[in-house]
């Protein structure tokens, strides 16, 4: 006799929410990493930290632009995409006719 294979419980939850990972980051967390690194931006490594503030607010909206987004993720955005541009400037400016190199 085979007692596996009939009345038994199910192994598998059927809703979608049990079956996410759970060990990934949240997007609160993914929205405050992103203004942390958007505000450190500013000061120092710029043309890297900007980009990484920019994904990491894009992650915490959920990878949409409609619907409801939280504060932090669209704070990281925008001062990650100010940053960028920022650094993107002054590396411009820097590598300018005048600026002594040859």
């Amino acid at each position: 006799m085979m007692a596996g294979f009939s009345h038994t419980t199910r192994k598998h939850p059927r809703s979608r929410r049990r079956t996410r990972s759970r060990s990934g980051p949240d997007r609160a967390t993914l929205g405050i990493i992103g203004v942390i690194c958007a505000i450190a931006g500013f000061f120092v490594l710029g043309i890297v930290l900007g980009p990484v503030a920019v994904v990491c607010g894009w992650l915490a909206m959920g990878r949409r632009w409609n619907g409801a987004r939280p504060l932090p993720a669209l704070v990281a955005l925008v001062l990650g995409a100010i940053d960028t541009v920022l650094a993107i400037l002054w590396i411009a400016g820097t590598a300018g006719p005048g600026s002594g190199l040859l």
